[in-house]
């Protein structure tokens, strides 16, 4: 059997229950859950993809290694004086939570297209969402999904590492960031740790003692941020980081920005030259003919363009690429009726823990795409 898509009917008040979830984002531009369909896999398809999951995890952090020991800087666009702080978040192995791999699957082909490491979002709608989806549709079916369980294991892990047991979760307060960040943060509070969620913007920083405070003036010792460590460069406040030197912990740690970089992806190839998960990658186009080229650093498939033949077949545009490309040879998404899929499979702490899946009727996934359940057959 190969990944399906099956018809399948919205529950009846699907809106209602969506929101008594806290998924107040179902259909914001248009929609977004979309349970008209969802996706079928074979308990050997979901094998596969949960072994790669864990490979390529393993593979990401020997290519953090190699970064740090060839001094591959330049690549990643990252300036000097906060390479030594993202080494030290590495050797101290400050801790990681969570990431999302982006395969393309068309059924025996199942290949990396990218790594969101930093600041990977449709969590909630992945872990929740889709479960209470599949408890009242299909009860009696299965779905490669243990990312609630996996998250407040890790939390409970962490809590013999992190002293105080007071973290702060952090980020932007736009709906989507908001439920992703109140969702982790539930997760910890169930593990035990005493949270409180801040707006982003909100985080003081006091220059004359060097901490970053609360609104209450309370120091704070670690905070959970959903905002992309490109952006901390980018808007002056990675010379804080380095000022305060880790008086203050960050999760997702510094040497994740290696790993949610396009960036990492010619690194991984040149590493694992033909591996059976990875797209050929490099710097410069080379002799590629199919290929996708990205932005090191970009969002929801912003200045992403495809080529055929080297013509262009699909772009979007956006703001960025001012720190270059790399360029990837084209991986030919399923297509069913118009409809390209994306699996977003989750590694929670160290091990592979589920799948979300979105889907476009474009080839290049943005923000437009909808977000479908799957079950296991």
């Amino acid at each position: 059997m190969i990944m399906e898509r099956i018809t399948s009917g919205f529950r009846k008040n699907w809106e209602h229950k969506l929101e008594n979830l806290g998924f107040g984002y179902h259909s914001l531009e248009g929609l977004y859950w979309d349970e008209s369909h969802y996706y079928q896999f074979s308990s050997e398809e979901i094998n596969k993809i949960e072994n790669a999951t864990a490979e390529l995890w393993q593979m990401c952090l020997e290519a953090v290694d190699y970064i740090i020991e060839k001094s591959l800087w330049h690549r990643f666009n990252i300036p000097d004086w906060f390479k030594n702080y993202i080494i030290t978040s590495w050797e101290e192995d400050h801790p990681s939570i969570y990431g999302r791999f982006d395969f393309g699957f068309d059924g025996t082909n199942l290949k990396l297209l990218e790594f969101n490491a930093d600041t990977p979002t449709s969590l909630y709608e992945a872990s929740v969402v889709q479960w209470y989806w599949l408890q009242e549709m299909y009860p009696y079916k299965d779905q490669f999904n243990s990312i609630h369980e996996k998250l407040v294991d890790y939390w409970k892990y962490l809590k013999n590492y992190m002293n105080p047991h007071y973290i702060y979760f952090a980020s932007l307060t736009n709906i989507e960031d908001a439920t992703n960040v109140e969702y982790i943060r539930d997760c910890a509070t169930q593990a035990g740790f005493d949270t409180e969620f801040i707006a982003i913007q909100d985080i003081g920083w006091a220059e004359d003692i060097e901490e970053f405070i609360a609104g209450d003036k309370t120091i704070m010792e670690y905070i959970f941020k959903l905002y992309p460590y490109e952006w901390i460069l980018e808007d002056g406040f990675g010379e804080k980081l380095i000022k305060n030197n880790f008086r203050s912990q960050w999760i997702e740690p510094a040497w994740k920005l290696l790993l949610s970089s396009k960036a990492i992806l010619p690194i991984l190839w040149e590493l694992y030259p033909n591996h059976p998960y990875l797209l050929e990658s490099y710097f410069e186009p080379k002799h590629l003919t199919d290929f996708v080229k990205k932005p090191i650093y970009s969002r929801e498939g912003a200045n992403v363009t495809l080529f055929k033949n080297n013509m262009p077949l699909e772009q979007n545009d956006g703001v960025y690429g001012k720190e270059g490309y790399i360029y990837q040879q084209l991986f030919d998404l399923p297509n069913f009726n118009g409809n390209y899929p994306v699996i977003g499979s989750w590694i929670i702490g160290q091990e592979s823990a589920g799948i979300g899946i979105r889907e476009s009727v474009n080839l290049i996934t943005n923000n437009q795409s909808r977000f479908i359940p799957h079950l296991i057959d």
